[in-house]
């Protein structure tokens, strides 16, 4: 299928993929089958619930005293009494040919074309749907491959624009050709442009294509997807002991046991039934904890020359490029209950497609789980490559531990005065802010300790405020605004002047680093790891 609308391409050959040529392709073959998955399970369970006397006297008969025959006014036994086997299973047959029917026209409709310019995508019958993502908005594309789609080897692609409900999904493709075209897109919205379109004759003919997608699908159902997939080496190793022992030394166990207790000891001076009533709670708390580990497992991220590349996930493994320059705000946090450990955790602010109360958006903020201090200094080398030395030897470190086990003639940071030291009894030495030629950086906290960097050239505004504390004691409140997420960058109880001169110091900073950043335009050939000479760390799978 061509249009001759299609943008023109040109430039260095950059095509890995023969879906990535500008003409119009469908998607695998099977995707039918996992796009219609939960309504042909809803119909087997239906089916179940309804004959599960018939069936557990069909497999286990004369043991549970179920009659085979079935109940009375049992469907199979009116249709055999009547003679109506044939009639039934000419219904049946006739439902499958409408279902398959259906499902065929509606993957024959779902098209989509990486052009120059767009990914675009066609979908619907009756009703006709068309979106684009502009490759100069795209903000990462993830890559994810649930245990089903895996085991059939496909995966679906996710191009994250810049806007919400902007994204632009490839549900599903071979795995092959997912990370290819994933690394066409990005190569595409690096600034390059597709070579000519490739010979029609070099692809074969139609049929011969549809039979290597279905003979893919079958290999990767007995091969697995993981093994076509080359992944990128990881920096940062996190064993399985550490990312389970951090999810039970989190607030949420303690929680669960000052309920235990006060449960307990209601059944003890109380009703003694009230113990029963934890169970549920018991159990919910069990998947939180389940859901969180899993996720955090096989995780691994590398540079690569289109940007960061995250993998996560133990059942339904998710792969997210960072291209550069989409990273608008980075907090490095520490639990209360990890600090004997040492342990910190990574978030992101970044466009992700999404609104900031939808459940998945915290899930890709999360860059690093739980790490050290040098999984920590190997993150954000990753994430922050063009910071110079002297930021990484003063900002970085004082930042994190300041307050704790950096002196106080060696910290640059401004902090809160002694006037106002009362407002923040127990981080008033943590909690201050410093700018530099870069970014802006916000400590806080001490309970949960906390370091928010803003990168000059992504900020978008900045706002002071004062209550009426805040005036008595004339110290004020500086927000620097980026794209909403997980990562607040609101600093408070900081001295009134110093904040007015932040203020001003910022609006000068971020026209000077946003004319100087390029990060949103690389080249793939030119982008050089940032990593340094830091050595990746062999990823052990679980």
């Amino acid at each position: 299928m061509t249009d001759s609308s299609a943008s023109p391409v040109e430039g260095p050959a950059a095509v890995r993929s023969q879906l990535s040529d500008g003409e119009w392709h469908r998607l695998h073959p099977l995707t039918p089958l996992l796009r219609g998955g939960l309504f042909l399970i809803v119909i087997v369970g239906v089916v179940v619930a309804n004959l599960r006397d018939r069936l557990i006297g069909f497999f286990l008969p004369g043991r549970l005293g179920v009659d085979l025959s079935g109940p009375e006014g049992d469907a199979i036994d009116y249709i055999l009494a009547n003679n109506l086997l044939l009639v039934a299973l000419l219904g049946i047959l006739a439902v499958l040919i409408v279902v398959v029917a259906v499902l065929y026209v509606a993957w024959r409709a779902h098209t989509f074309r990486i052009t120059g310019d767009d990914v675009e995508v066609r979908s619907g019958v009756v009703f006709r749907t068309h979106r684009r993502a502009p490759l100069d908005r795209v903000q990462g594309v993830n890559l994810t491959r649930p245990m089903v789609a895996r085991l059939l080897g496909m995966a679906k692609i996710e191009v994250v624009g810049a806007g919400l409900d902007a994204n632009v999904k490839l549900e599903y493709l071979s795995t092959t050709n997912a990370e290819e075209v994933r690394a066409d897109i990005l190569r595409l919205a690096s600034g390059r442009r597709l070579d000519a379109i490739r010979a029609a004759g070099a692809r074969g003919p139609r049929s011969a294509a549809v039979a290597a997608a279905i003979g893919a699908g079958v290999t990767g159902l007995i091969v697995g997807a993981e093994d076509p997939v080359a992944e990128p080496e990881s920096v940062v190793h996190i064993p399985s002991g550490r990312v389970i022992a951090s999810q039970l030394l989190s607030g949420t166990t303690i929680w669960l046991l000052l309920l235990i207790g006060g449960v307990v000891a209601g059944s003890i001076f109380g009703t003694p039934w009230v113990i029963f009533t934890i169970i549920p709670t018991i159990i919910a708390f069990a998947t939180v904890w389940f859901r969180s580990i899993t996720r955090a497992l096989r995780y691994s991220i590398a540079p690569t020359p289109s940007g960061i590349r995250i993998t996560f996930g133990l059942f339904t493994t998710i792969t997210e490029t960072l291209p550069p320059g989409r990273i608008h705000a980075i907090e490095v946090r520490q639990r209360l209950l990890w600090r004997p450990a040492g342990w910190w955790s990574i978030r992101v602010n970044r466009l992700s497609g999404r609104a900031a109360t939808d459940t998945s958006s915290q899930q890709f903020a999360e860059v690093l789980p739980v790490g050290t201090l040098a999984d920590v200094d190997r993150v954000l080398r990753l994430m922050l490559p063009e910071l110079p030395p002297e930021e990484w030897t003063t900002a970085v470190p004082t930042g994190i531990l300041g307050g704790t086990k950096v002196p106080m003639d060696a910290d640059r940071y401004t902090t809160t005065p002694p006037r106002a030291r009362w407002m923040r009894l127990l981080s008033w030495r943590r909690n201050g802010f410093l700018l530099t030629a870069d970014a802006v950086y916000l400590r806080r906290g001490f309970l949960r300790r906390s370091l928010v960097i803003l990168p000059l050239a992504r900020l978008q505004s900045v706002r002071i405020s004062q209550g009426p504390l805040a005036r008595l004691a004339r110290t004020a409140s500086v927000t620097g605004h980026t794209v909403l997420g997980q990562v607040s960058g609101e600093i408070g109880a900081v001295d009134a002047g110093d904040a007015y001169e932040l203020w001003s110091h910022v609006a000068t900073a971020c026209v000077a680093a946003a004319a100087e950043d390029h990060s949103h335009r690389w080249d793939a050939e030119d982008f050089a790891s940032p990593m340094g000479s830091v050595t990746p760390v062999r990823e052990e799978r679980s």
